[in-house]
């Protein structure tokens, strides 16, 4: 989860991601951020995000992508 946040802190340092539960449904994230952080946890992580992962749900807080990434790890 660290990494995580880290990588959230460097697209945008002004958002609490621990507790911000609304990043795509208030628009904190949008398009070019999400853009910008697929290659990142995919680098990070060894994952593939594939399109029908790209759902709001799985993006709208930390906790949201950790519970992805997770999944993802877990498919592997």
């Amino acid at each position: 989860m660290e990494k995580l946040l880290a990588i959230l802190e460097e697209i945008n340092p002004n958002i609490n991601y621990e507790s911000e539960t609304r990043l795509i449904d208030d628009g904190l994230l949008d398009s070019f951020s999400i853009l910008t952080l697929i290659p990142e946890l995919e680098d990070t992580f060894g994952i593939e995000i594939t399109p029908v992962d790209l759902v709001p749900v799985n993006f709208n807080s930390a906790q949201a992508i950790w519970r992805m990434v997770n999944r993802l790890l877990e498919e592997l």
